[in-house]
C-alpha cells in the first residue's frame, strides 16, 4: 500500500446479487449514483477496510458476502476542485487512490444506510455488469471503465457457478 501525496488511500466495492446484478448508490440529496467507497483508516488492510466500508456503506455484514476478487493494482482519479468536500480541501486531498474488491451476496442481506456516520446514500437499485459507465459521474468514469474490465473475468466466472 503506497501512499502518495494529495490522495486519499480508499477502497471500492462491486456486490453482486445472484440475479447477477450490481449494487450502485445514489448519493444523498444528489442525482449521482456510484458503487460504494470508504477510506482506509491508519493501520487497517485494504481488505479490512472493504469489509468495514460494506457494513457502514451499506449495512452488509462480512458473514453475508464472500470476496470473489479484487484487483492487484490500485487505481486513482482526482476530484475537480469545484465538488472537493471541505474537508478533502482542509487535508490536501486532491483525489482518491483505490483498491477494488468484488464481492458476491451469499443470502439475501438487507441494504441500509443506517450505519454510515457521513449519511452518503439515501437510495440504491441492481443494475447490470456495464450499466454503471453510463451513469458514472465524469471525472470517475476512466477509474469504472479499468475496474469493470480488470474484473469482468472473475464476474464471469462468479456466473457460471450458478
Amino acid at each position: 500500500m503506497i501512499q502518495e501525496p494529495g490522495y486519499r488511500l480508499n477502497v471500492g466495492l462491486i456486490i453482486i446479487n445472484d440475479n447477477g446484478k450490481l449494487l450502485l448508490c445514489k448519493r444523498k440529496n444528489m442525482n449521482s449514483w456510484q458503487f460504494p467507497q470508504g477510506g482506509i483508516d491508519k493501520g487497517e488492510t485494504p481488505t479490512k477496510a472493504s469489509k468495514r466500508e460494506l457494513f457502514e456503506e451499506v449495512g452488509i455484514k462480512s458473514n453475508c458476502v464472500k470476496l470473489v476478487g479484487s484487483m492487484s493494482d490500485w487505481v486513482k482519479y482526482q476530484i475537480p476542485k469545484n465538488s472537493r468536500r471541505n474537508n478533502f480541501v482542509k487535508k490536501g486531498i486532491k483525489g482518491q487512490k483505490q483498491k477494488w474488491f468484488m464481492y458476491r451476496l451469499k443470502k439475501d442481506a438487507e441494504i441500509t444506510f443506517e450505519n454510515d456516520p457521513d449519511g452518503e446514500f439515501d437510495d440504491f437499485k441492481w443494475v447490470s455488469y456495464w450499466y454503471p459507465l453510463h451513469t458514472i459521474i465524469s471525472f470517475k468514469k476512466n477509474v469504472y471503465r479499468k475496474v469493470l474490465n480488470d474484473l469482468s473475468p472473475i464476474f464471469c466466472k462468479e456466473l457460471k457457478h450458478d
